[in-house]
């Protein structure tokens, strides 16, 4: 790569759920709002200040729903000099919980190839959060044959197992968490990643090990950031701040020292066994008062379901324990209140809390070190690293609630103990978790991935997509069209070359993609940019072979392909081809022209056992079914829809019965001269040109005839 290209990365970051702003993020509004909006808003604004990176993208949902703010609706926003928040449309308008959203993760993929299309600008780098934006950043990097980054925030595999212990069973999990569907995106993710970064050495461990696709040497620590201009130790006259009043009502000795919490309202937060452990603690209710950030709320009855257990769960363990004076639990927060609470409970020498059953990150405990509070936090993922290197706290078992309690009672006893966390919170944080040298090793990092081959995976492109450029594509059938005669395949393929880089090549066959592989290599063509195989019902591109999931995952509507086999045997004629001719998305036979029924009647057939699906003949010998949804045509389409092509800018060509549905519409249409009968009927039909030349050289003659590969330039002039 050229120096200029290295000093101006483009880089993309995905973090697909939750509400994301800039202007007071909501952070703790529910289970989907929380730490890592935090950190990808953050991220986004410090690599952008970096001077080796030109622009950050952070793409999310699109949100149009009353119950949140009009903010959510706006296709941009800037938050920095060189960084943006991206909203595309994905699913339905309103807000929706991230374990609902898996089936419209293709439709946001797509959605982000055509951003990427009208930006005009292909990524560098591209970074997904979480399982979600990992699977849609997974495609996106693929179509785009760009370099994936993988940060997983929290692992369902871990979650998963965490929920056993708490008797959860799995059904529930399923019908709950889509758990299943969440590890699968992670393996989907971690199978692609060329970096994956964790914030401490046992999250890649004891967490990311327990992946089929657990590979260390791809893995690396970057601790997550703090931004210590707003969380630092307390200065004077802060016990009079908003916050200190909110919590005074709650209270009858608002002086005694703070066990804080914050949180989002969470099941995996575990507020209830601290609750417990306060509650069943004499010497914490003596000593200190319980303070509960859970989330903001107005109304308990119009709050996500699950927030809504927590809190009530939260309420009636509040009332078990007579609680009333002691703990206090505001229904809504600021950022500010955020900050001023640590600095509160710091001058009050209390201690933070975070009990929750998983912790990837742990921004809180960075704040509330930053702001000199001593920590007590659960023995999982970020807190070990950040209590390890900061020797400002305990850790403990987030289900043992005596021992929690034991742990917290231990600093409020001993002064010398507070003091000496207090101190080397307040140190450490600044030695080791700023914002700056995030960005900083950041960017060495991915920097090296956008250089250095063998850091790419096999199965992602070797080259960037020409897809987001090009102006103009040629597709054309495989047999019989793009070839049959070798010196017209070697005219086409250097007509096209001499084209540049704005026309792309495609190739619509009836050949599984194997076949269709090694007789283009056998023919000495290069690899096309967009191949459609097997009919129609399979699409991939270029020279890593990616297959293009949307389309597979919508061709799976009322597909029934073992019915359809048991259907077909009851008639005369046709016989199963082969196995190996068998695919996903197509079943396929050998005709008898002499006893087979005609096209209808064997469409009829199958609709008499209720099957929708599309019968292609190709050359009175074969019989391809697919799904109602698939053909090479549907395909072509599809590709013009995804790429953002206009259909003058595409030239298809074929030559049998199974390119009909391709040569027939808006597209520039070529039959070569040695066309099958099948397609006499199509003569003099608008857009579809009849070649005299066979072959390849017909294809030429159809680009010449259309003045294809000159059309537009005199606009573009």
């Amino acid at each position: 790569m050229a120096q200029n290209e290295t000093e101006h990365l483009y880089i993309q970051l995905f973090s697909i759920h939750g509400l994301i702003r800039e202007k007071n993020p909501e952070l703790g509004r529910d289970a989907d709002t929380g730490g890592q909006v935090k950190y990808v808003l953050e991220l986004a604004k410090k690599l952008a200040e970096h001077p080796r990176v030109k622009r950050v993208d952070l793409l999310t949902r699109q949100i149009f729903d009353p119950k949140v703010d009009k903010d959510y609706q706006n296709p941009q926003e800037q938050i920095g000099e060189r960084a943006y928040i991206v909203r595309l449309p994905c699913g339905p308008k309103k807000y929706l919980r991230k374990e609902v959203l898996w089936p419209y993760m293709d439709v946001l993929s797509d959605q982000m190839v055509q951003y990427v299309r009208r930006l005009g600008m292909v990524p560098d780098i591209i970074h997904g959060h979480y399982a979600d934006g990992g699977y849609v950043g997974t495609q996106v990097a693929r179509l785009l044959g760009v370099p994936f980054v993988f940060t997983g925030h929290s692992l369902g595999r871990v979650k998963r197992e965490r929920l056993k212990e708490t008797g959860m069973d799995e059904p529930k999990m399923e019908g709950r968490y889509n758990i299943s569907q969440r590890i699968e995106a992670e393996e989907f993710a971690l199978d692609t990643a060329a970096l994956v970064i964790a914030s401490t050495q046992q999250e890649i461990e004891e967490q990311y090990q327990n992946y089929e696709n657990y590979d260390p040497k791809r893995m690396i620590v970057i601790p997550p950031g703090i931004d210590l201009e707003r969380f630092h130790r307390p200065v004077g006259g802060e016990n009079k701040t908003e916050i200190a009043g909110q919590l005074n009502r709650f209270l009858k000795d608002p002086k005694k020292p703070m066990i804080l919490a914050i949180s989002r309202a969470d099941e995996r937060k575990n507020i209830a066994t601290l609750i417990k452990a306060y509650g069943q603690n004499a010497v914490l209710r003596e000593k200190a008062n319980l303070v509960i950030f859970a989330g903001d709320r107005d109304d308990l009855q119009t709050i996500d379901a699950g927030a809504r257990k927590v809190l009530y769960n939260l309420l009636n363990l509040i009332d078990k324990y007579d609680l009333y004076g002691m703990v206090a639990y505001p229904k809504t927060h600021t950022q500010k209140d955020v900050r001023d609470v640590y600095r509160l409970a710091a001058r009050l020498r209390g201690i933070f809390v975070n009990p929750a059953l998983t912790e990837p990150f742990g921004l809180t405990l960075l704040e509330a070190a930053a702001c000199g509070l001593p920590l007590v936090a659960t023995n999982d993922g970020g807190p070990i690293g950040i209590i390890g290197k900061c020797e400002n706290g305990i850790l403990i078992d987030p289900l043992d609630s005596d021992k929690m309690a034991q742990a917290i009672q231990k600093p409020l006893e001993d002064r010398d103990l507070w003091s000496y966390f207090s101190k080397n919170g307040l140190r450490n944080v600044a030695k080791f978790y700023s914002w700056e040298s995030h960005a900083r090793n950041y960017i060495n990092k991915v920097e090296k991935i956008t250089r250095l081959k063998h850091y790419r995976r096999k199965h992602i492109m070797k080259r960037k997509t020409k897809l987001t450029t090009i102006d103009k594509l040629v597709i054309a059938d495989i047999d019989n069209t793009l070839l049959g005669d070798a010196e017209g395949a070697r005219e086409l393929m250097q007509v096209l070359k001499n084209a540049g880089e704005k026309v792309g090549m495609g190739i619509a066959t009836g050949r599984r993609l194997d076949s269709t592989i090694d007789v283009l290599k056998k023919w000495n063509i290069p690899t096309p940019d967009i191949l459609i195989t097997s009919v129609g019902s399979e699409v991939y591109y270029g020279e890593g072979m990616v297959i293009d999931r949307t389309w597979s995952n919508h061709l799976n509507y009322k597909w029934k392909p073992s019915k359809i086999r048991e259907a077909i045997v009851e008639l005369p004629g046709l016989r199963l081809q082969p196995e190996i001719d068998q695919r996903e998305y197509k079943v396929s036979f050998f005709v008898d022209p002499e006893e087979a029924p005609n096209k209808n009647q064997i469409m009829r057939h199958l609709r008499q056992h209720n099957l929708q699906v599309k019968a292609i003949f190709s050359h009175n010998a074969y019989l391809d079914i697919l799904p109602i949804r698939a053909s090479k045509g549907l395909a072509v389409r599809y590709l013009l829809m995804k790429w953002g092509l206009n259909h003058d800018h595409v030239l298809v060509a074929g030559d049998s019965g199974n390119d009909e549905e391709m040569l027939r519409g808006d597209t520039l249409a070529v039959v070569v001269g040695n066309y099958s009968p099948e397609l006499r009927h199509l003569y003099g039909k608008p857009r579809i040109y009849f070649a005299e030349e066979s072959y390849a050289k017909g294809i030429i003659e159809g680009i010449n005839y259309y003045n294809f590969l000159e059309l537009g330039k005199e606009e573009s002039k």
